[in-house]
């Protein structure tokens, strides 16, 4: 661990440093022509994205979540939830999506995070068990259990949208309506522990509890307005979500009367995931049916062909001709 004697200290972070560069230049490469070819607004939405990772890890709120203000912690993890995630897949093209989500592994995964349920307890799962005092305390301590964890918050990020994103492959959304009360419930129930930190009477976490102010603020004030910050911005970004998805449930040009056009791409992944259960119900080669006697057991009085009876059993020889 780099020692920071200040909040406002620069360190590098490797692993973003790295990273985020190589995935700009990863798309820019894949989406400069063919069918892979990204129209203007999926490149703005993409590079939104970015700018939003490097809001997110880069100096100076990366390194003040890292160990100084569960605020700036807060305001990362909205970002790594709540922004990043929709604006990278939409701004990927389809053709690219459908590539990415091809292996068997990454659609079964996919099949079960666009359902509500599965969804909803992936985030809540995720956001509570990466805010535990031993999480945070970790993190803090390490940069490489720190960036995994920021790995893990990203991804339940996309779980969260996958329910609600139509770009996605082999995926039979949800109507307007089902998808805005899912944005809703998925706003009230991992939430909770922001409350514990507003009416908190001391410091919950060791790590941001410092003798110095930070930014202005003790460490219970700021993790009290770091709270405020989980719960509001929360509720604002997926309740403004889901009204604008049910007022298209009411808009008589659009909405469930106006279902999402069904693509090759999704009947191609149908029957690719046709194929794959056929191959998982189809018996190997050695294993016979239930119903099949081995080839040397026959039933009783049947001989094998071109096997003459036993004489006591031979019909009587003709006259000699």
């Amino acid at each position: 661990m780099t020692a920071v004697a200040h909040p406002f200290d620069w360190h590098l972070n490797i692993f973003w440093t790295v990273a985020i560069p190589a995935l700009l230049i990863a798309y820019l490469v894949a989406t400069r022509g063919g069918e892979y070819r990204a129209t203007r607004r999926q490149r703005i939405c993409f590079v939104l994205g970015v700018l939003a990772l490097v809001v997110a890890f880069m100096w100076p709120l990366g390194d003040l979540a890292a160990r100084w203000s569960l605020l700036a912690l807060v305001t990362q993890r909205l970002l790594l939830l709540l922004a990043v995630p929709p604006l990278l897949v939409v701004g990927t093209p389809r053709p690219i999506l459908v590539r990415l989500t091809k292996p068997a592994v990454v659609d079964a995964l996919l099949r079960q995070a666009v359902k509500p349920v599965p969804a909803i307890v992936v985030v809540t799962v995720v956001a509570v068990g990466t805010l535990t005092t031993g999480a945070v305390s970790l993190a803090a301590r390490s940069d490489v259990a720190r960036v995994v964890i920021q790995l893990v918050v990203l991804l339940s990020g996309f779980v969260l949208w996958a329910p609600v994103l139509t770009e996605l492959p082999g995926v039979k959304p949800l109507s307007a309506v089902g998808r805005g009360a899912y944005l809703i419930v998925q706003s009230i129930v991992p939430s909770f522990l922001s409350v514990v930190w507003i009416f908190a009477r001391r410091p919950l976490y060791a790590s941001y509890d410092h003798r110095e102010t930070v930014l202005g603020m003790s460490s219970v004030l700021d993790q009290q307005l770091a709270g405020f910050l989980a719960k509001l911005c929360t509720i604002a970004v997926l309740w403004t979500v889901a009204f604008s998805l049910m007022m298209r449930s009411h808009d008589p040009t659009g909405g469930d009367d106006d279902p999402e056009p069904l693509l090759w791409s999704d009947v191609e992944r149908e029957i690719q995931r046709a194929d794959r259960r056929d191959l998982r119900t189809r018996r190997p080669p050695w294993a016979l049916p239930s119903n099949t006697l081995p080839s040397n057991t026959l039933p009783p009085n049947t001989l094998p062909p071109n096997t003459l009876p036993p004489e006591d059993h031979r019909p009587p020889a003709g006259p000699p001709v």
